[in-house]
């Protein structure tokens, strides 16, 4: 059995300029997940899908396999991630004939996971024969059934969701879950007939609120170095 990890990191971030690479807790901040998926149990290769040369190189000193550039047209402000681990994968089996059993992405903005959250989650999907994807995510304080509203077609607000029984407590609202981003796990053959993420038999693996942040503003990234060090000193 063979796993592959695929870490997509795009060199134009908007939001934090060369977040990717910039110094996080003494080390790039594409550091952390490479080092996290070497120290992983199951993973038998990582490798970095970027556009650009900085971050490959980058990638290389941590350990991660860059054998390739990623096309321009996968590398734009609104490229989604699934064809982006395709075209990796696919790369792995036509060029380097590496035919991986599954398939793990771990996003390079989410670097306080643990190993415990990358090994639960595969273990997961190969204990479970049915499973044909595994994401990940934290309980939401939001809930679609008490606190959340959409706009309708005539501007006025209501509830996401209805429920025949009127919810007056957050606790009696049903559970729900906000993905987090952090972790996606696939069977190949699984992963090449989707379309979108959430597709198939998809199972969960809930993560703290405090180990969900993805960096997507200076204020994430500060949050982030302060949760890191504070784990340091532990």
């Amino acid at each position: 059995m063979m796993i592959l990890c695929t870490i997509c990191a795009r060199g134009g971030s908007k939001g934090v300029p060369n977040k990717n690479i910039r110094e996080l807790s003494g080390k790039p901040l594409i550091a952390h997940t490479i080092e996290q998926a070497l120290s992983a149990k199951f993973i038998d290769r990582v490798v970095v899908s970027t556009d650009a040369e900085k971050i490959a190189n980058i990638a290389s000193q941590y350990g991660a396999e860059v054998p390739f550039l990623r096309p321009q047209s996968l590398a734009t402000d609104d490229a989604p991630k699934l064809p982006v681990v395709k075209h990796a994968v696919k790369f792995y089996i036509e060029n380097l004939k590496f035919t991986p059993d599954y398939v793990i992405d771990l996003d390079p903005t989410s670097p306080l996971r643990t190993l415990e959250d990358i090994e639960r989650s595969l273990t997961l999907i190969m204990n479970d024969s049915g499973c044909d994807s595994v994401i990940t995510g934290y309980r939401s304080n939001k809930n679609p059934y008490f606190n959340m509203v959409e706009i309708n077609s005539e501007g006025f607000a209501d509830l996401c969701k209805k429920t025949d029984d009127r919810i007056c407590r957050r606790q009696d609202a049903p559970v729900v879950y906000a993905m987090n981003a952090s972790i996606y796990v696939w069977k190949t053959d699984v992963l090449f007939q989707q379309a979108e993420i959430i597709s198939g038999k998809v199972k969960f693996v809930e993560m703290p609120e405090n180990r969900s942040i993805d960096i997507d503003s200076e204020t994430d990234f500060r949050l982030v170095e302060l949760l890191l060090e504070e784990r340091h000193k532990q």
